[in-house]
């Protein structure tokens, strides 16, 4: 039987079908600026607070769309928030037609596939904590809108 990814939409998939299609690279939980006057908007480096640096995951994933406002709750708002994401990012490519990337955990069987393809925020991002609320432009590291 071919692989879930392959024969359902994104909208047919499971929990854990859904869950399971991050791959842990923590992007998309790093801090966005949008500028008022341009609505540009900017990916900084800067990791949420919630995200655990180390293992690039949440770690209070279940309540994080209460602790964070500003997270990204793809399961109800992907089309809305797909050019936030990273082109690597499995919702996006599926939501694009496109396939997984070959270094993807469901496809190389390993959580480490993404650190090794250099594709984790664990290897760039700094924590929110550490970063003085006058120096967060300092950190923008791309352009993701020009709406």
């Amino acid at each position: 039987m071919p692989d879930f990814w392959i024969t359902k939409t994104l909208n047919e998939m499971s929990h854990d079908e859904w869950e399971s299609l991050c791959d842990g690279c923590a992007q998309c939980c790093l801090v966005k600026l949008e500028d008022e006057d341009s609505n540009k908007v900017y990916l900084t480096n800067i990791a949420c607070k919630l995200l655990d640096l180390e293992t690039c995951r949440c770690g209070d994933y279940e309540n994080r769309l209460k602790a964070v406002p500003a997270c990204m709750n793809l399961k109800s708002d992907l089309s809305e928030m797909v050019e936030y994401l990273p082109t690597t990012c499995a919702y996006r490519l599926l939501h694009e037609g496109k396939p997984l990337q070959s270094w993807h955990p469901l496809l190389s069987n390993s959580l480490d596939s993404v650190v090794d393809a250099g594709f984790s925020a664990s290897e760039f991002a700094v924590s929110e904590e550490a970063i003085h609320p006058d120096q967060i432009e300092q950190h923008i590291i791309e352009t993701l809108s020009n709406d």
